[in-house]
């Protein structure tokens, strides 16, 4: 029997993996592009936002990290199409930055604010580039207005299926997260050496059986979660399709076209059977 290994993209697996400082440093290293060498202290944060005012949405991140004194980092997984994404992300990023503050305190203080997301879904359509960085420029001249705020995205679904020899770090750990396989693993873990730290320590918290517990809970639970809102997005559909039939029939009937005209109408349209079409008639029929 195979032992069992968390999968990574799971938002649970990522938070114990990114507790091992070095795992953390080579992770933010390639996502920043920054020299090892530069970062000289990680720092795990509170991940819950503080409210300034009462009535204020609460924002709880996913991995929240200090680098070198200097700056906060919000690392985000979410594996379901999110349509809002860019929103949601602006607003964590905002909330980030304006928490900082406290009541008389110097705007001087405020540490520049990054969003980190990993996306296992398609963020920009008919872009082919699986990673993206964004800043506050002007629209014309290229002027940055403030380095304060940048946002990166990971799109893993974009990720190459060949691994040159000659990859990125910044894929290595891209490919390392949206690995299932062992095998695969194994190999990325042999590419960097902060990613086989990492890859060690999601093999160790994988076989502490508390940990485990917790983790198909989670799991679970994103499943549900994934499953209610494509039910419901059916099921909203459904309902559409439904009340656009109602109203196709009942506007025949106010125009006085024949029952046959609205059928034959019905089943162009909606693609049903004859008996289909027939029934959506008497039951409209009915509901005048």
């Amino acid at each position: 029997m195979s032992e069992f290994l968390m999968k990574l993209k799971v938002d649970f697996a990522f938070k114990q993996v990114m507790r091992n400082e070095n795992a953390r440093l080579g992770f933010l290293s390639a996502m920043l592009q920054m020299p090892p060498e530069d970062i000289r202290e990680t720092r795990l944060l509170d991940t819950h936002l503080n409210k300034l005012h009462k009535d204020d949405k609460l924002g709880i991140l996913d991995v929240r990290v200090c680098l070198n004194s200097d700056a906060e980092i919000d690392i985000e997984i979410q594996l379901a199409p999110f349509p809002a994404w860019t929103k949601r992300a602006l607003f964590y990023l905002s909330k980030m930055y304006a928490s900082q503050l406290k009541e008389g305190e110097e705007y001087h203080r405020m540490k520049k604010c990054i969003s980190i997301s990993i996306l296992d879904f398609a963020l920009f359509s008919g872009q082919k580039e699986f990673y993206s960085r964004f800043h506050l420029w002007e629209d014309t001249r290229r002027l940055l207005y403030s380095d304060q705020m940048e946002l990166h995205v990971l799109e893993l679904p974009k990720l190459p299926e060949e691994l040159k020899e000659d990859a990125s770090d910044m894929l290595l750990w891209a490919k390392f997260i949206n690995a299932e396989k062992k095998e695969e693993l194994d190999m990325l873990s042999e590419k960097n050496p902060y990613i086989k730290e990492a890859y060690e320590t999601l093999q160790e918290v994988s076989q502490d059986r508390a940990t485990q517990l917790e983790y198909l809970a989670r799991e679970k639970a994103i499943r549900d979660h994934n499953y209610l809102m494509v039910e419901a997005e059916r099921r909203g559909i459904e309902i559409g399709e439904q009340r656009g039939i109602q109203a196709l029939i009942l506007d025949g009937i106010e125009e006085n076209f024949s029952k046959e005209k609205i059928l034959l109408k019905l089943q162009k349209r909606f693609d049903l059977t004859e008996e289909q079409a027939g029934k959506y008639y008497a039951a409209a029929l009915q509901s005048q």
